[in-house]
C-alpha cells in the first residue's frame, strides 16, 4: 500500500472539518457546522434508509461519505454560486483526491462518485434525498436553538419515497 497516497487522502479529507458550510455562514448562524460534520449525518442518514429501503448500504454509505469530499479543494458552495463548469471541477477535485490510492480503490471510489453525480441509481437518489434532509434536520436544530432565517433551507425537493420523513422533520419543528 502506498502510505503517503493513503497519508495524503486523509489529510485532504481532515480539510472538510475546518471548512464551515457556506449556506449557513451567509444565514449569519454563529459557529455553524463544517463540511465534515454535515458529510457523517448524511452517511448515518444513508446507512439507515439504505438498511430499510433493503437497498445496497455499503455502496450508499460509501457514496455518503465521499460525496463532498471534493470540497476540500473546491470550497463548498452554495447551489447558486455554483456555475456551469462546477461539476466538471468538483469531478477533477476528486480524482485528484484519490489518485494516490491504490487502482482498484481509485476506480470504485470514482466509479462510485460517478454513480452519485448521475444520479441515477435508487442508491444515489437516497443520498442525494440525505443530503436535503440532513440540511432540513440541521436548519430545524439552529431554529430550535434561537437563529432566524432559515426557511430557505426548509423547502426541498426529495423523492416520494422520502417525503413523509421530509414531513415529519418539518412536523416536529416550533414555528419560526
Amino acid at each position: 500500500m502506498n502510505t503517503t497516497g493513503l497519508i495524503s487522502f486523509l489529510k485532504a479529507a481532515g480539510r472538510l472539518k475546518h471548512i464551515k458550510r457556506t449556506g449557513w455562514v451567509q444565514a449569519g448562524v454563529p459557529d455553524p457546522e463544517s463540511v465534515a460534520d454535515h458529510s457523517h449525518r448524511v452517511a448515518l442518514l444513508s446507512v439507515v434508509l439504505a438498511d430499510t429501503g433493503r437497498l445496497d448500504a455499503s455502496k450508499a454509505m460509501r457514496m455518503a461519505v465521499l460525496h463532498d469530499l471534493a470540497e476540500a479543494v473546491t470550497g463548498d458552495l452554495t447551489p447558486r454560486q455554483k456555475t456551469a463548469g462546477h461539476e466538471a471541477a468538483e469531478s477533477s477535485a476528486f480524482r485528484g483526491l484519490v489518485e494516490g490510492l491504490p487502482a482498484e480503490q481509485r476506480r470504485l471510489y470514482t466509479e462510485i462518485m460517478d454513480e452519485y453525480a448521475a444520479g441515477d441509481t435508487e442508491e444515489a437518489a437516497l443520498v442525494h434525498a440525505a443530503d436535503k434532509l440532513e440540511m432540513v434536520l440541521q436548519a430545524l436544530e439552529y431554529r430550535e436553538a434561537g437563529d432566524r432565517g432559515l426557511d430557505q433551507f426548509l423547502v426541498v425537493e426529495v423523492p416520494p419515497e422520502y417525503r413523509g420523513l421530509y414531513g415529519k422533520l418539518l412536523g416536529t419543528s416550533r414555528p419560526a
